[in-house]
């Protein structure tokens, strides 16, 4: 296999010193204020995961206010180690304020990590709803049977359309029906004598009435 060419970086080499000398004196200042073996290098750890957190929320472009005040609040923790282990404070005797700050850091950080990680999943599910497309409408397939156009209903013929021979002679097989039955003729009947369609006799009858 072929080897891939490394780079360096300046400015990463860089940020690699820095982050090895801001571990070492969090680690220093966490063994002075009483938290030896493992708990002395979990303190840089977890000031190094906030500054990181609160740096990609604040990437993300949602809820910077936040993002920003735990980036200070990581940030004055690694530097006040930085200037307290400059000399500025004797290791030997650390005062009970910072044995109480250092004590109390483990609290601070899960909650602000707690609260970044939370609020970074919420503000990322509320984009998705809000760029979530809307559902399209299927479009009718090219193979798809269309339905035949419904056939307009013929339009009956007014009044003023029968021919006046045929109201004359409508209205004598009615007379007729009525003198043979007693009733007057039905557009069944009238229909059948004539014999024309079913429109027609109904204009006739309204003529008849």
């Amino acid at each position: 296999m072929r080897a891939l060419p490394i780079r360096l970086d300046a400015v990463l080499v860089q940020a690699v010193i820095a982050a090895a000398l801001s571990f070492a004196h969090l680690h220093d200042l966490a063994s002075a204020a009483g938290q030896h073996g493992w708990k002395a290098w979990a303190y840089p750890v977890s000031v190094d995961l906030l500054l990181v957190a609160a740096w990609r929320r604040l990437r993300s472009g949602g809820a910077k206010a936040a993002g920003w005040c735990w980036f200070l609040v990581a940030l004055t923790a690694s530097l006040g180690a930085n200037v307290s282990t400059a000399g500025l404070l004797d290791l030997g005797t650390v005062p009970a304020w910072l044995r109480i700050l250092v004590a109390g850091w483990p609290a601070v950080a899960f909650l602000g990590g707690t609260l970044l990680a939370h609020g970074a999943t919420s503000v990322t599910q509320a984009e998705g709803r809000e760029s979530a497309p809307e559902p399209m409408a299927p479009e009718p397939s090219a193979s798809a049977p269309q339905l035949a156009a419904a056939e307009p209903e013929p339009i009956p013929p007014s009044a003023s359309a029968v021919p006046p021979a045929l109201i004359t002679l409508a209205r004598k097989v009615a007379d007729e029906h009525r003198t043979r039955t007693g009733s007057p003729i039905d557009i069944s009947t009238l229909r059948a004598r004539l014999g024309v369609p079913l429109p027609l006799a109904e204009a006739i009858a309204t003529q008849l009435t």
